[in-house]
Order: structure tokens, then C-alpha cells, then sequence
């Protein structure tokens, strides 16, 4: 077992060093932004600055709306085309980076490999881009028939005002059995990719969600929202699921089809993986549908099993409960095995995870499980009800930029809605301790004293390694690189690198002995930046 490594740093302290090296304009901004954890079971989080713009000049992790939108919620769908109307870098830099995985299905129909742009150029921003835009749909409409097709506004066509929304509506009516519809996704549009998300979804959920009437006759039936299918998570989850006997009816959106999204109506219940990326998705549902919603964590075994038995409880069918019991019985004695092995080398190691709007949270209960502590983490693109939990909802401010996104109004519908179950059995379940619609957020998990950052940029994260040395950290794949150099092995948890999955309980077999493997290793330590074997020149700030 290895020695606790002790850092001699106070918190407060923390805080100052990274803020040193800011104007005193900027410091201020960032210090609402740096949070002490002084959260405990008696007390309530402290309040953090979150979802605000990046200060001009600081080096962002953040993607941008764009890529939340295409990339991010969209990406992970296989038989849905979806163009690009802007230049080719957006296009290609979204194509395949964030490693969706998925399985063809019997009809074999999958765009994913495909990188499709409108490849928008000089004479195009001059000129308009729609009859450009309409070509790209009907050659893609020719080439593949698809039962759909999704256009991304960037950035460009945001400035010139081509008007993608009519030219789907224009399409749509010609093409007559292919959906066309468009969002508004030019990347500047958000302080964030948080933005793409909720753009992405409000158009699914609009022009999708609700489309197939034929009804689903399976006993228990959900839907898996906000979980990707990175490093395919999403099929290790489904084997759990299937193996419980448990029917998910759609992600959102990892491995989805046109027709998941067309049915989730019929689910009897909504499950919350990523609470940022889909919250209002799940809201919206049950506004409109009548589907009850919970919060869960198929990330880290504990938590497997716990979602597991979270989703039995709702059911309330003995014949259901038993066989999740009987599933988890089944599968954790080799985790528990294998859990048990590696945290002989990996207990008192240290982690850091700056990671996406959960997952620095989710992965969490992994590293509990092997022992390992967290000394600091933080979201790129949270909100505060992330970090404090949806308690803080009523008392966010709505600002220029939040309005930029559209919000969707929706009623019960008059022929689909059925309330899954009565008040009183809400109640009694509630009584009993369960708990809808319910998110504690980041804050309350995390030991007292620690940091949490919002939008976390690369000079803090350098100097966080320097101050605390981590054992690890956890991050995208802009950071990877530059932390390797500082001699601390780095894990990218936005793509997983070529890892995965790491959902469930195979996936927990898989995190454990890649990151045992990781922090044993030596070889970060004999790495010397240029830097760091050479003198350098240096200068000071004006303001120093």
C-alpha cells in the first residue's frame, strides 16, 4: 500500500496562487469561479459562479455550441445524416473525434463514418449559402435515402443570415417521407457546448420525439438519457439492462436511431445519466407524456448496482426486483476481486478530474472504489444546479445569454399523455424515501476543503499540478498532452483514448486496471519538456 501523499498547501492559499498571475479585473471574475469546498451533511454548498463566458485571453477547455449540437448529442446517431452548413473545418474537426460507437442493426444503415459539409467558401458568404445548402440535401437524400436529415448552423451562416430553418421546410414538403429539420447552432451562439446541447435537444424533442404511435407491449420499459455510447458504454449498459430484463426503449442519444427518439413516449420511466446535457429533456417528457424521471449512474460498480435497484423500486415488481438482485449477485464478485487486487497499489493515490458536465462527478465512484481521493475537479460547461443541485433552479438568473436559447413551452398531450402512476403511489414512494426529479449535484461529494473549478483553462491546470502533484488527472484532450509534459499521467475522459467502456460492471473491471496500470507506471516521470532542459526566456506583465 502506498503513503498518502500529503500536500502542504492550504486551500485558501491554493486559491490565491492561482489567481496571482491574473489582472486584478480578471482575478476577480475568476475568484467567483474557484470554489472551497466547505459543504457538509449539515450544511449547504457554497454558491459558485458557473455557465458564464470564458474572459477573452484565457486558453478554454470549453468546446462551443456547435459541437455540442453536432458532436456531442447528435454525433452518436447512425441513421440520421447530418450536414454541416459552414466551411469544412467545422465538419471535419466534429467527425468521429468523440468515439460514439454503435451497431448497424438489421437494416445496416449507418452515416457515422461519413463526414457531410456544405464546404461553404468565399463566394458562398458573399453570395448566400441556401441553394448550396438545398443541393447537399437533395444529393444526400439521392445518395441514401435516409428516414432523416439534420442541418448545423456555424458560425458564418449565423453572420451571412442563410436561413437553414426554411430551407428544411422547403426540403421537407419536396423529399415528402424524409424529416428534414435544422438548428441554430452557430458556435458563438452559447457561453459553452451546454448551449449545442439544449439546442439539439429541443429540435429532437420537437420534430421527433412522439412520431412513432405503435404501441411497445414490453413489461418494463425506460429510457437511458444522457448517456453517449463513448468507448461503447452504452452496450454494456444495455447488456445489463437486457440481462435484468429491463426494455430501453431510446438513448439520448448514444447508439440511437431515428425511431428510438420516434418512440420514447412509450417508456414508463426516464433515466438521468448526464443531469447537464438533458435535464429539460427529461422534464419535458414527463410535462408532455406523463414519464416520471429519476437520477442515475451506471459509472462505477456501486453505483451500477444502486440504479439498478433504484429503477426495481419504481417498478415495484417482486419477479423484476429478485432478478436485479440475482444480476448483481452475479456479476460483482469479479469486480470485487479485481477491485480488491488493484487497490492494494492504488490506495491513497491521488486524482484530479476537470471533465464535461458529470462526468467529474460520475467517475468519482470509481476512484472511491480503488481507494484513490480526489483532491480537486470541475465542470467545462456546468451549471450552478451541477455543482449545488437542482435546489438552486428558482434562483439562477436568466442573462443575454442564456435567453439566446430557445425554451421550449410544452402541455400534456391530449391523445399520448397517461400518467405512469397515481398521486398516491408517487407519494407512497416518496414517503418511503424516493426521490424524482431529484440531483444533489457535485458539491456535497466532495470532501470539505477541496477546490472546485469552473471552466478550468491551462495555466490553472498547470499550476494545480504544481502545487498539489496528483497522481493522475483527468481531463479532454486538449489538457492531455500538455499535463503528460509535466510528468503526471493524464487520462482523457471526453473520447476515453482507445479505452472503454467503462459504464457498468465490465466497465468497471476495465477503468480499474487501466488506471492501476497507469499510476504505477514511471515513465511520465522521466519526461522532460524542452523547457524544463533548457533555460528559457521570461517575462513580466505590465501589471507586475
Amino acid at each position: 500500500m502506498s503513503k498518502t501523499k500529503v500536500v502542504q498547501w492550504d486551500p485558501a492559499d491554493i486559491k490565491e496562487e492561482l489567481l496571482k498571475k491574473y489582472p486584478p479585473k480578471v482575478a476577480r471574475k475568476r475568484a467567483k469561479q474557484i470554489m472551497i469546498n466547505e459543504a457538509t451533511e449539515s450544511e449547504a454548498p457554497p454558491e459558485i459562479v458557473a455557465n458564464v463566458r470564458t474572459i477573452p485571453g484565457i486558453i478554454t477547455m470549453r468546446g462551443c455550441t456547435y459541437a455540442g449540437c453536432k458532436g456531442v448529442i447528435m454525433g452518436p446517431t447512425r441513421d440520421i445524416v447530418n450536414i454541416t452548413h459552414g466551411p469544412i473545418g467545422c465538419g471535419f474537426y466534429s467527425w468521429l473525434t468523440r468515439r460514439n460507437q454503435t451497431s448497424p442493426g438489421p437494416d445496416g444503415e449507418n452515416y457515422m463514418p461519413y463526414c457531410f459539409s456544405t464546404d461553404m467558401q468565399d463566394q458562398d458568404i458573399i453570395f448566400g449559402g441556401e441553394k448550396k445548402l438545398e443541393a447537399a440535401i437533395q444529393e444526400a437524400y439521392d445518395l441514401f435515402h435516409p428516414k432523416g436529415i439534420c442541418i448545423f448552423s456555424t458560425c458564418p451562416v449565423g453572420l451571412i443570415g442563410d436561413d437553414v430553418h426554411a430551407v428544411a421546410k422547403k426540403m421537407k414538403a419536396k423529399l415528402g417521407d424524409c424529416n428534414v429539420f435544422a438548428f441554430s447552432c452557430e458556435g458563438y451562439k452559447g457561453v459553452s457546448q451546454s448551449a449545442g446541447h439544449h439546442i439539439a435537444n429541443n429540435q429532437v424533442f420537437t420534430h421527433l420525439v412522439g412520431e412513432n404511435k405503435e404501441p411497445r407491449t414490453e413489461e418494463y420499459k425506460i429510457n437511458l438519457l444522457g448517456e453517449y455510447n463513448i468507448g461503447g458504454d452504452g452496450f454494456e449498459i444495455d447488456r445489463i439492462l437486457k440481462k435484468c430484463g429491463i426494455t430501453n426503449i431510446a438513448t439520448f442519444s448514444g447508439n440511437s436511431t431515428y425511431d428510438q427518439f420516434a418512440s420514447a413516449q412509450h417508456a414508463d420511466l426516464s433515466c438521468v445519466m448526464c443531469h447537464r446535457s438533458i435535464n429539460y429533456v427529461a422534464d419535458m417528457l414527463e410535462t408532455k407524456y406523463g414519464i416520471p424521471w429519476i437520477k442515475v449512474n451506471f459509472i462505477g460498480a456501486e453505483a451500477t448496482a444502486k440504479s439498478l435497484r433504484k429503477i426495481g423500486k419504481y417498478f415495484g415488481d417482486k419477479k423484476l426486483i429478485d432478478k436485479i438482485e440475482a444480476v448483481i449477485a452475479e456479476e460483482m464478485p469479479e469486480v470485487e476481486a479485481i477491485a480488491k487486487d488493484v487497490r492494494s497499489r492504488t490506495e491513497g493515490k491521488t486524482a484530479m478530474l476537470f471533465v464535461g458536465g458529470s462526468r467529474a462527478h460520475h467517475y468519482q465512484e470509481l476512484f472511491n472504489e480503488m481507494g484513490m481521493k480526489t483532491l480537486s475537479a470541475g465542470y467545462e460547461f456546468g451549471h450552478r444546479d451541477d455543482y449545488e443541485g437542482r435546489r438552486v433552479i428558482p434562483d439562477i438568473k436568466i442573462d443575454a445569454d442564456s435567453r439566446n436559447i430557445e425554451e421550449i413551452e410544452v402541455e400534456a398531450d391530449p391523445e399520448l399523455y397517461r400518467a405512469r402512476k397515481t398521486e398516491e403511489e408517487i407519494k407512497a414512494l416518496e414517503d418511503a424515501g424516493y426521490e424524482f426529479k431529484h440531483y444533489d449535484g457535485l458539491n456535497p461529494d466532495m470532501d470539505k476543503g477541496t477546490i472546485v473549478i469552473d471552466d478550468l483553462n491551462q495555466y490553472e491546470a498547470e499550476k494545480l499540478v504544481e502545487l498539489l502533484k496528483p497522481d493522475l488527472f483527468c481531463a479532454g484532450i486538449k489538457e492531455k498532452f500538455s499535463i503528460q509534459k509535466l510528468g503526471v499521467p493524464m487520462k482523457q475522459l471526453h473520447s476515453y483514448d482507445s479505452g472503454g467502456p467503462y459504464a457498468g460492471f465490465k466497465g468497471a473491471i476495465n477503468f480499474y486496471t487501466e488506471i492501476d496500470r497507469l499510476v504505477g507506471s514511471k515513465v511520465w516521470s522521466y519526461m522532460k519538456a524542452p523547457w524544463q532542459e533548457n533555460p528559457e526566456l521570461t517575462a513580466t506583465f505590465v501589471w507586475e
